[in-house]
């Protein structure tokens, strides 16, 4: 992951942002849960993404979409330790620079994924899930993404409410990074992420979009990820495998406004307009 001032200086030379290809090897994940349960369409799917242009690939094993139930941590590491280490170990044999990113709450299935091989932890509970979570992270020493989040997936739709949404996400977000560093975590290793999707009404997501670089704030660089959400279905009715267009949409507009990496289900088409974005900005080939 680079650093945060190397981020910031691509930013201002209009460069895009990192592309995060989303990998959940669930069977109940909103959108492509089920599709990659075994280990060898799951490293093919991440071939695929990473052949289409993904600079990391984040890999989940536990659904966190609303209402989701809580998965063992053994079963999480059985979905995703072998998975890991199966692409790490080929993708250093082929020299391929794409990272793995591990997608988790729980400190000790964090540890197993980078041990062997994950590069990034990437916590929807921004290291309060777990109690070891801030000493792990500290104790990796690997770069983790904090993401806000009003409640757990199991109830976080329920009935989400926000007096200043910005003021609010943006107070806790700052908060998290503080105590992450207080922990031993290093600034340059923290992303955040004001979490599209996760207790927030579609006035919350739209905000949070709209006012994107006020999260600039908090000095560190900032992870979109809006793809396939049912923000979309709220303003036009699609259904989670109808919303191509607007997941497109929203990662441009991230890019034109802060986002630093842009997590999403479809890489090709992504990378594809992020290039083309690129070239009209003047900066790309």
């Amino acid at each position: 992951m680079e650093s945060y001032a190397a981020l910031m200086i691509a930013r201002a030379q209009f460069k895009r942002p990192q592309v995060m290809g989303i990998l959940n090897v669930t069977p109940d994940s909103f959108s492509d849960g089920g599709k990659a349960v075994t280990v060898t369409a799951a490293v093919k799917a991440a071939n695929k993404m990473v052949a289409a242009g993904a600079d990391i690939i984040d890999i989940g094993g536990e659904s966190t979409r609303p209402g989701a139930d809580t998965v063992s941590a053994a079963e999480e590491m059985r979905r995703t330790i072998p998975l890991i280490k199966k692409l790490s170990d080929s993708w250093k044999k082929k020299n391929i620079t794409a990272k793995i990113s591990i997608d988790t709450r729980k400190a000790k299935v964090a540890q197993a994924a980078i041990k062997v091989g994950a590069h990034i932890w990437n916590d929807v509970s921004a290291l309060t899930y777990d109690e070891k979570s801030l000493d792990m992270a500290a104790k990796l020493g690997c770069p983790v993404i904090l993401m806000h989040a009003q409640g757990s997936p199991g109830n976080m739709q329920d009935n989400p409410a926000y007096e200043d949404v910005l003021g609010e996400i943006k107070l806790w977000l700052s908060t998290r990074v503080a105590v992450a560093m207080a922990s031993g975590v290093k600034m340059e290793n923290i992303t955040i992420d004001p979490g599209i999707g996760f207790g927030k009404r579609l006035e919350d997501n739209l905000a949070i979009l709209r006012h994107l670089e006020d999260f600039k704030d908090i000095e560190c660089p900032i992870l979109l990820g809006a793809s396939r959400k049912s923000y979309m279905g709220k303003i036009d009715g699609s259904g989670v495998e109808d919303r191509l267009g607007g997941s497109v949409a929203t990662a441009l507009w991230g890019a034109d406004h802060g986002a630093d990496i842009v997590r999403v289900h479809d890489v090709a088409e992504t990378v594809q307009a992020l290039r083309v974005w690129e070239v009209i900005r003047g900066h790309g080939d």
